[in-house]
């Protein structure tokens, strides 16, 4: 993956000038030209209207394929402090020839709009390998966490030829649910003695859970990380996982001791059997575009009804009603 497919001017931004730059960019994308999959990336989560047509053109030029794209997408989500990212290190470490696209979702700065933590400093044995790409991108205060290009960025991602797209997710929370409407697999990361804090749990979450895994079981941790697993496994088993009949299964792992992954990837590939039958993937993503599509939908109706004159003037009159303190806000309606 090197950057021998990149015309340099990309580098200084002539991508959003013409539509060759954009050609150009989209075939080093394809080429798997980290360069250039860096600058699509930049293009695609800009909200720039002028770049909007552009990311649109290079979408179309690199020919992503939703529904049949042999790319495997896994979300993980866990409260902060959980240790995502080296459960993510220790996957990576144990399939070293397989390529992987790590999309970290980071909160956004209010004052920059940027990520604030940036995961490439929390995986800096992952960010150096040839076969891995790690991407940290803000939220821009999107509910659901992810951010909100995170499906576009997760194809240009796929059409650059990575086979494992990871998303980690800003953090678990009541609103931490979009994200299942994007990937094949959604991962639930919990920490040691948290059983007692199912019933704090939204259900919601664990019920969008396709594996949940307790964190840390290593050194004092161990029993405490079982005596976690059995509380989960004895809630759960009342769910049955969305894609099988089976209950959502609960593991029991440690990254610092790279204890478990092998048993995680199994049940990646379970999952994975599971979904090559009777077109279950297909019919899966099938939904998940038609929901995108719905998504779109309701932000292109709502932008352009905020952009219309009348309702522009109307919302002058209320911000002034609501300023005099003359009027009950539950009442305003257009």
């Amino acid at each position: 993956m090197g950057n021998k497919n990149i015309n340099p001017n990309l580098k200084k931004g002539a991508y959003a000038q013409s539509n060759s730059s954009v050609a150009e960019l989209a075939e080093g994308i394809r080429a798997g030209d980290r360069a250039a999959l860096s600058l699509g990336i930049t293009l695609i989560e800009s909200n720039h209207p002028t770049y909007l047509q552009k990311s649109m053109e290079l979408l179309d030029l690199v020919k992503p394929d939703y529904i049949r794209s042999s790319a495997h997408r896994i979300a993980i989500s866990g409260s902060p402090g959980v240790g995502k990212s080296t459960l993510i290190e220790s996957l990576i470490q144990e399939k070293p020839k397989a390529k992987f696209a790590i999309l970290t979702i980071d909160p956004s700065s209010e004052q920059t709009k940027g990520s604030i933590l940036g995961d490439k400093t929390r995986m800096e044995s992952s960010s150096t390998l040839p076969n891995v790409f790690i991407r940290p991108s803000p939220s821009n205060n999107v509910l659901g966490g992810v951010g909100s290009k995170t499906r576009e960025v997760m194809l240009l991602c796929e059409a650059a030829g990575f086979d494992h797209i990871i998303i980690e997710t800003v953090g678990v929370g009541q609103s931490e649910t979009i994200v299942s409407k994007m990937v094949d697999l959604f991962i639930l990361l919990v920490l040691p003695g948290s059983g007692d804090e199912i019933q704090g749990i939204k259900r919601g979450i664990v019920e969008l859970a396709d594996l949940v895994i307790v964190t840390k079981s290593d050194n004092e941790r161990v029993n405490i990380a079982k005596q976690s697993a059995r509380a989960f496994k004895n809630a759960l088993h009342i769910l049955s996982g969305k894609y099988s009949n089976k209950s959502i299964p609960v593991l029991a792992v440690s990254s610092y001791d790279n204890k478990g992954m092998d048993i995680i990837w199994e049940e990646v590939q379970n999952y994975k059997t599971y979904f090559s039958e009777e077109e279950r993937l297909i019919k899966l993503r099938q939904s998940q575009v038609f929901h995108w599509y719905e998504q779109q939908l309701k932000e292109d109706i709502y932008r352009k009804y905020l952009a219309d004159e009348k309702v522009q003037l109307k919302l002058a009159e209320h911000r002034k009603e609501i300023e005099k303190g003359s009027v009950n806000v539950w009442k305003m309606r257009f």
